[in-house]
């Protein structure tokens, strides 16, 4: 078979041999492998759970496979019930965030992913059918006007239909643990993560409630000037720590299958994923323009694990996704700095993470 020049360079481009970022990683913190949410809108437990098993390594226990879905369970029973309380002027869908997942670790306790997967029937998740059933079955009590004593029940009964139920003892390296001595033995105290935004149209330094949809629990944010959140991201990867990335991954700059997520000056250039290229300056103006014209939403989250350079000098974030191993670096992405400061919507960390000179203004 002959292959010309022009087929060649293509073949190159595909495989990310030719014209590449070069990426120099800077720190990389450890973390657990790669894994894949598949068809479900639970990237909050799959990146939270990630950033807590980061967490367990940290503080010097021994590496833990956390189940995601038995957080997503409570967690939908804990959505139904706001749902049903609030006579359905509320949002219920498979979307929550990383808040969410920490107080469902602290209240429910959790599980090893080998005690429980989730995985009822099949080998991937997808949680669309489910969802439907849980909606209707819900909007169906509402037509009642009165709510039995039945509907926790009901709402238990569909999730084991559909994701299972995880025993409520299980042993763990010959050791009998139910839920919550398990997530007591892992030394994580919820008590200790601070959720944290840049926003104008509330105060800095003082906390307020996100408006985005998937704040169904109305969690409370801490405020930060954009320069100060990029403080605590760059400070917390110096000591040693990870965030949870809560942010927008719909532009023309993001590509998953590339690992490459850039915010550049030209989106029409050819080469956006072969060559690193003028990016957008961004400012707190510019943040609070794009959130109030949707133009950033809360698309997906993330967990951030390091910084790294392109072959130019320029700096990023390495970023682990709940894609499966997907791209060149095996479902990681390279975030540049400029689309983090642009694109991010909010963050979660330990707060021995956040700089002192900032942890003071907020009143923690």
């Amino acid at each position: 078979m002959k292959i010309n020049f022009t087929t060649l360079l293509f073949l190159l481009s595909a495989l990310n041999l030719f014209g590449q970022y070069d990426f120099k990683e800077i720190k990389k913190i450890d973390c657990t492998e790669v894994k894949s949410q598949d068809q479900t809108g639970t990237c909050w437990s799959f990146a939270t759970s990630s950033f807590l098993e980061s967490e367990i390594m940290r503080i010097g226990k021994a590496e833990a496979d956390i189940s995601e879905m038995f957080i997503v369970g409570n967690i939908y029973q804990d959505k139904a019930r706001n749902y049903l309380l609030r006579q359905g002027k509320a949002n219920f869908s498979q979307g929550a965030l990383a808040h969410d997942a920490i107080r469902a670790f602290e209240q429910f306790g959790a599980v090893p992913e080998s005690v429980f997967s989730g995985l009822k029937d099949g080998t991937k998740h997808n949680h669309g059918e489910m969802e439907a059933a849980l909606k209707g079955m819900l909007d169906g009590i509402l037509k009642q006007k009165r709510l039995s004593k039945n509907w926790k029940a009901a709402v238990r009964a569909v999730l084991d239909v559909y994701i299972g139920s995880a025993p409520q003892e299980f042993s763990v390296n010959g050791k009998k643990s139910t839920p919550v001595s398990y997530a007591k033995s892992l030394g994580i105290n919820a008590k200790d993560y601070v959720s944290l935004t840049s926003f104008t149209h509330h105060p800095f330094y003082e906390s307020f409630i996100l408006e985005i949809p998937d704040n169904y629990s109305n969690g409370e944010f801490y405020n930060l000037p954009i320069n100060e959140l990029e403080q605590v991201v760059e400070k917390a990867l110096d000591k040693g720590f990870t965030i949870a990335w809560d942010g927008d991954v719909g532009e023309k700059g993001f590509s998953a299958k590339q690992g490459i997520a850039v915010l550049p000056k030209d989106e029409s250039r050819k080469d956006l994923f072969e060559e690193p290229g003028e990016e957008i300056s961004v400012t707190q103006t510019d943040r609070q323009a794009n959130f109030e014209s949707f133009a950033t939403t809360d698309d997906h989250l993330m967990h951030l694990v390091g910084r790294a350079e392109d072959k130019s000098g320029n700096p990023y974030y390495i970023i682990k996704n709940s894609w499966n191993k997907i791209g060149p670096y095996k479902g990681f992405v390279y975030m540049s700095k400029p689309y983090l400061q642009m694109k991010t919507v909010a963050i979660l960390v330990h707060k021995d993470a956040i700089p002192k000179s900032i942890f003071k203004k907020i009143n923690f």
